[in-house]
């Protein structure tokens, strides 16, 4: 199960990197517009996704030594 769970976090990691260029073009470029605005606004919720699945990706090989550390130990 943490394998598949684990695939699927980077495939979705992966797939959210397109909409959030998308979004970080358009509030560059449209700046001062409504539209940049409301970009601005979902570019915000985008952000913190992507740093949440990013932060998890970042952890999961030190998490991953830990837990094997420890399953040595009990051994």
């Amino acid at each position: 199960m943490n394998k598949f769970l684990n695939k699927w976090f980077r495939r979705f990691h992966r797939w959210l990197v397109l909409p959030f260029v998308t979004l970080l073009l358009t509030v560059i470029f449209m700046r001062g517009t409504p539209l940049g605005d409301t970009a601005q606004r979902i570019q915000a919720v985008f952000m913190i996704i992507m740093a949440i699945s990013g932060t998890y990706l970042w952890l999961l090989p030190y998490w991953t030594k830990w837990k094997r550390k420890g399953a040595q130990v009990k051994s």
